[in-house]
């Protein structure tokens, strides 16, 4: 969300950052809300004259009432002031209640306008147009073929869709035995690697009010994603990232413990409507999931550091568990309209012979900030808004397919990496239910 005032005095800088984005049916709102907001300010002038108008003719009302004492005939002309009064008052509370309607349409257009995005982001329509940065660790294709994630899981009798399409439908599933205690333990070590980096654990509220959505998102992904619950003015989140950042929403933050860094634990619910492809079937894009993730709510100046930082750490763990991955930089029409500059993490799949994400860094500059008024005092006191940016520690569906083709053995069986296998029982290989 821009500033009324920035867009206003670079209306061509805004017009540019839109048609980077490739969204030029947006170009008429520049203008429009301009104009509106050159009626708003007018409207707030003549408020303002008419409220000084009035209060000196009210002052006139009672200054010729004390003179109808003595002179009667001041009555009449007293009356008279108070029938403009009263005309005045009529035209104020209609100049007020245009004043809300104007800021209305402009709080709705703003919120459409995308973030001015950051210089280095790549430029394309979309994610075809993304870019690979690096790679990490090597990309092999083993000499036996790799089944789908499904079936390696079914091999452990760890995974029921059938019972679950039963109880729930589709995009869910009951995970049991060792692929459960897997999930679990993915969690556990993201959670517990992010605490060794200083990060405090956080469990958020899964159920956020409809002003904090609008806060941290846009109105298409709200309205693609979010689940809301019937007769209440709540929804089910979508990311950990939701509640964590509305955990600040109206607060001005002392500057002296900026930056705050946070990883939280979730379950995660999204709708993900629309048609998938067959790689996207199983556990890959579901209605449910948990999942441990990174904020972070910094100064300004702090934020672009931040945001290498945060998609180092998923390269480290995930190298830290075997699997390899790449850096791709998101290009301008595959941001959100919230994001200044964003790259996706992708991890290797060896049955496919390609990548596919698993992490997702932000950095929103002040975007969501702006929205929630979350503010700190610089050194000299003037009131600024905070960066935030966020990023996926781990989001075990995902991560356990790459980590399940990644480990596995031509018979069948998947190696437990070291730093997993303290959260796995000391377990050092999973052994499927027909071998045992």
């Amino acid at each position: 969300m821009l500033d009324i005032k920035f867009i206003r005095e670079n209306p061509e800088i805004v017009k540019e950052n839109i048609k980077k984005k490739f969204q030029d049916q947006k170009l008429p709102l520049v203008d429009e809300v301009i104009a509106l907001d050159a009626e708003l300010r007018a409207t707030i002038q003549q408020a303002q004259d008419l409220r000084t108008a009035r209060n000196a003719l009210s002052k006139k009302v009672g200054m010729l009432m004390g003179q109808a004492k003595k002179d009667p005939s001041k009555l009449a002309e007293a009356e008279t002031v108070k029938e403009e009064v009263r005309k005045d008052a009529e035209l104020l509370a209609q100049l007020e209640e245009k004043e809300g309607e104007l800021n209305e349409k402009i709080r709705k257009i703003l919120l459409t306008i995308p973030q001015i995005i950051d210089p280095s982001v790549p430029i394309g329509p979309d994610d075809e147009h993304n870019v690979e940065v690096q790679r990490f660790g090597e990309a092999t294709v083993p000499s036996f073929p790799i089944p789908y994630h499904t079936e390696i899981m079914e091999s452990f009798d760890g995974i029921d869709m059938e019972a679950a399409g039963r109880v729930s439908g589709s995009g869910f599933y009951y995970l049991l035995g060792d692929i459960a205690r897997l999930h679990e333990a993915v969690l556990a070590y993201g959670r517990d690697f992010m605490i060794d980096k200083g990060f405090t654990y956080c469990i958020p509220p899964f159920m956020i009010h409809g002003n904090v959505v609008e806060g941290v998102m846009s109105q298409t992904d709200m309205d693609s994603m979010m689940y809301k619950i019937e007769g209440e003015d709540l929804y089910l989140i979508g990311t950990s990232e939701h509640s964590m950042i509305g955990r600040y929403i109206d607060q001005i933050i002392d500057a002296d413990t900026l930056p705050h860094t946070l990883t939280s634990y979730s379950p995660c619910f999204r709708k993900e409507k629309g048609a998938h492809g067959i790689e996207e079937r199983g556990v890959y894009r579901i209605h449910q999931f948990e999942k441990q993730e990174m904020i972070v709510v910094c100064k300004p100046e702090d934020s672009a550091a931040w945001y290498e930082k945060l998609w180092q750490y998923s390269v480290e763990l995930f190298r830290s568990l075997d699997i390899p991955v790449r850096q791709l930089e998101c290009c301008s029409g595959d941001l959100a309209d919230l994001k200044v500059k964003s790259c996706d993490i992708e991890a290797w799949s060896p049955r496919q012979q390609k990548f596919f994400e698993v992490c997702s860094c932000s950095n929103l500059g002040d975007a969501q900030a702006r929205r929630l008024k979350i503010r700190y005092k610089d050194e000299n006191g003037k009131m600024q808004l905070c960066h935030t940016l966020n990023n996926t520690c781990v989001a075990p569906p995902r991560m356990l397919i790459a980590f399940l083709e990644n480990n596995l053995h031509e018979d069948g069986t998947v190696s437990i990496p070291k730093v997993l296998q303290p959260y796995m029982g000391g377990k050092e290989l999973l052994i499927p239910k027909a071998k045992k």
